[in-house]
């Protein structure tokens, strides 16, 4: 597995980095925005570490950067934590938000969880699908065995964890989820009352796969309780 560590603290650099190595992990290391773009374009990475607060380029411009030609995932780590700077972050891409500090087993299993997430930990670049691979809802067409997703004669464009909010869903389309069970579901992680990262992830996907996000029809909200498939074109 390969990993871009951006980070311009090179103490903090140094320490992650010798960490993932001798968790087996190959690390490249940038210290500014220019040099992690440069990096990003010359190479192929599984996962992204990313700074915000970084010189040359910013993190949120690298990260815009990297959403214009990858899906590679990206865990963002900094000291900016604020509820409109995770937001901003998630909704530009990112895949997870580590506040510094952080302990690096912390770092470790975010980053373990998200590549499970992607297909690619464990060597491993698909899961194994039920017999059927299509899922069907309304104007959505799910194919399990190349992860896209159609909405009529158009392929979507969805990140890792917005398939996996729509699978969620369309293979379970009678049940209502609470916001918990979505993001323990999804994030395989514990629920700590934060909706901000559902929310915004919800949020992009119904822009995506709605034709009024503001009414939706595939992905409708239960009010007091969380989430469920609604009735598609209906």
């Amino acid at each position: 597995m390969n990993i871009l560590l951006v980070e311009d603290d090179k103490e903090i650099s140094e320490m992650v980095e010798s960490f993932l190595v001798s968790e087996n992990f190959k690390v490249s290391c940038a210290f500014d925005g220019e040099s992690a773009i440069k990096l990003f374009n010359s190479n192929s990475y599984d996962i992204v570490l990313l700074d915000l607060m970084i010189p040359k380029v910013s993190g949120l411009d690298v990260l815009k950067e990297i959403r214009k030609q990858s899906h590679a995932p990206v865990i963002i780590m900094s000291a900016k934590d604020s509820d409109s700077d995770v937001v901003l972050g998630l909704g530009l891409g990112a895949d997870d938000y580590v506040t510094k500090p952080f302990s690096i087993s912390q770092v470790l299993a975010r980053i373990k969880a998200t590549l499970r997430r992607s297909n690619v930990y464990s060597g491993s670049l698909k899961e194994e699908v039920s017999s059927s691979s299509l899922l069907s809802h309304g104007d959505l067409v799910m194919n399990l065995e190349d992860y896209s997703v159609l909405k009529g004669n158009v392929t979507l464009d969805l990140t890792a964890k917005e398939f996996a909010i729509l699978r969620l869903f369309m293979e379970n389309p009678s049940r209502v989820y609470t916001k918990e069970q979505v993001y323990s579901s999804i994030w395989e992680d514990d629920y700590l009352d934060d909706e901000n990262a559902l929310n915004v992830h919800i949020s992009r996907l119904r822009t995506k796969i709605e034709d009024n996000p503001r009414s939706p029809k595939h992905i409708v909200t239960v009010w007091g309780i969380g989430y469920k498939l609604g009735k598609g074109d209906e």
